[in-house]
């Protein structure tokens, strides 16, 4: 039972003892004692504060019955009730609710953003990685213990929860995310989670782990857009160890630095942005943003054209794959992403 619900119970509980108590003293007076009488009798008599009657209980023994039985188990329900809100009051309970309802207002304002099922090992490197890039997310976990050390990373959004519940991830925004990352420990629920995420936004990328290397196909019918297993990158991490240790080092203080927050990220190129149509030379991203070029990802094509020439021309609909700072690819991002003005009729004349 959740604390609304709780409060409520309580609440209904103590108002229910209230109106049969008064409905009682109106029923043994058969309606000539006035109801407010009736009321005030009955709240008195639970409280015990002591005032003097108000109805002519001594003497008449129905009334006298009906008392010693109100005062005997109304009091033990309104002293129960009494002390129940003390302890929400007290443990905070109001507080966190206030919180989580604060919360979910937020969630509800977001758009193209990221969830994490499962604050784990692996959901808590994703969430800080998702922090560092300053993108949008929300954890949905059950484990308080899990989300207290995720909350240490920075400030995140948050639901507690069981990510196997639709209506947690309706509450995360499902329907308006643009990607989530399905890190649970169990691989049922993992597959389980895959296939709702992908029913309620089909058009999400989700990217789900897995334990089993059995279950890849499985995921991927679900839904899944890209399966990540453990033991796999892990075994990758070893031999990379292994083979490049410089190669691993500066992978991994690129990462993990906090001095400067350099990345590797895509740029999408838009139609009609002002990349389009541009090399990569005229485009000056290094000179202007201080971005490396890596790769180029053209429409249809699964190939990617690594370290391409300056003359290489860019493209609408082309992803470049860059290296930066995250402020940086973010300004690019929007370049990116903007259409370029329309000439005015005075330059189209200069030019003809």
């Amino acid at each position: 039972m959740n604390i609304g619900t709780r409060l409520r119970f309580i609440l209904l509980v103590i108002l229910l003892v209230i109106v049969a108590g008064a409905g009682g003293y109106y029923h043994i007076y058969e309606g000539e004692a006035p109801l407010l009488d009736c009321f005030y009798m009955t709240v008195i008599s639970l409280t015990s504060v002591g005032y003097g009657e108000v109805l002519p209980v001594t003497g008449n023994p129905r009334a006298e019955i009906f008392t010693m039985l109100l005062i005997t188990f109304g009091l033990g329900i309104i002293m129960y009730g009494i002390s129940t809100l003390t302890a929400i009051i007290v443990e905070g309970e109001v507080s966190g609710m206030l919180r989580r309802r604060q919360m979910e207002k937020r969630i509800a304002k977001l758009h193209g953003h990221y969830i994490v099922c499962g604050g784990g090992q692996t959901g808590r490197y994703v969430l800080e990685e998702l922090l560092a890039n300053r993108e949008p997310a929300v954890l949905i976990e059950q484990d308080e213990a899990r989300i207290d050390l995720c909350r240490e990373l920075g400030e995140i959004l948050y639901i507690q929860g069981d990510a196997t519940d639709d209506q947690n991830l309706v509450t995360c925004g499902i329907e308006q995310a643009r990607g989530i990352v399905v890190a649970l420990p169990s691989d049922k629920d993992t597959l389980y989670v895959t296939m709702t995420a992908r029913m309620l936004n089909p058009r999400a990328r989700i990217i789900s782990r897995m334990s089993d290397p059995k279950l890849e196909p499985k995921l991927r019918k679900a839904g899944a857009n890209s399966v990540v297993s453990p033991n796999f990158i892990g075994g990758l991490r070893m031999a990379s160890e292994l083979i490049r240790p410089t190669a691993v080092s500066f992978l991994d203080q690129m990462l993990r630095t906090k001095s400067q927050t350099l990345r590797i990220n895509e740029v999408v190129v838009s139609q009609g942005s002002s990349l389009a149509g541009r090399t990569i030379a005229q485009s000056n991203l290094k000179g202007r943003f201080g971005l490396l070029i890596l790769g180029i990802r053209r429409p249809g094509e699964p190939e990617i054209v690594f370290n391409p020439p300056a003359g290489t021309l860019l493209a609408a609909q082309d992803t470049l794959v860059v290296m930066g700072e995250v402020d940086s690819i973010a300004k690019v991002q929007a370049v990116a992403a903007e259409k370029a003005p329309a000439p005015s009729p005075q330059d189209s004349l200069s030019t003809s």
